[in-house]
């Protein structure tokens, strides 16, 4: 059974940080796309990272470049989103999600889209306070 279990969110004041991390099971690791994705209420789910599909780089969208860096670790089977300089506007729930990667799409392919997943974790919250 694929599992994906988030951690690591809580209540932070504007500008201090977080690591969220993303534990998996049920699948071999190295051949599914992870990506980490937000929701807040009344907004729609937004993508917040993701690996290439060769794990070589990363997207991020403008509303956290700069400040969210994701890293892979898989020998643990485990995906991180390191989140600095919060603000409140970050404030969601945060959600993992995993696909397969897929050999018709090119290396440098980015899973953006939260319909490209076919699992997901059962989110985290994240709350920034001013």
């Amino acid at each position: 059974e694929v599992q994906l279990v988030e951690s690591g969110g809580g209540l932070v004041q504007a500008g201090g940080s977080l690591r969220l991390s993303c534990a998996a099971s049920g699948f071999t690791f190295d051949d599914y796309a992870i990506g980490w994705f937000r929701e807040a209420p009344g907004k729609a789910r937004e993508g917040v990272s993701c690996f290439s599909k060769n794990d070589r780089s990363t997207y991020y969208p403008d509303s956290v470049k700069g400040r969210f860096t994701i890293s892979r670790d898989n020998a643990k089977n485990t995906v991180y989103l390191q989140m600095n300089s919060l603000k409140p506007a970050d404030t969601a729930v945060y959600y993992c999600a995993a696909r397969e990667r897929r050999s018709a799409h090119s290396g440098t392919y980015y899973y953006t889209g939260g319909y490209e997943y076919d699992y997901w974790g059962q989110g985290t919250q994240v709350t920034v306070s001013s």
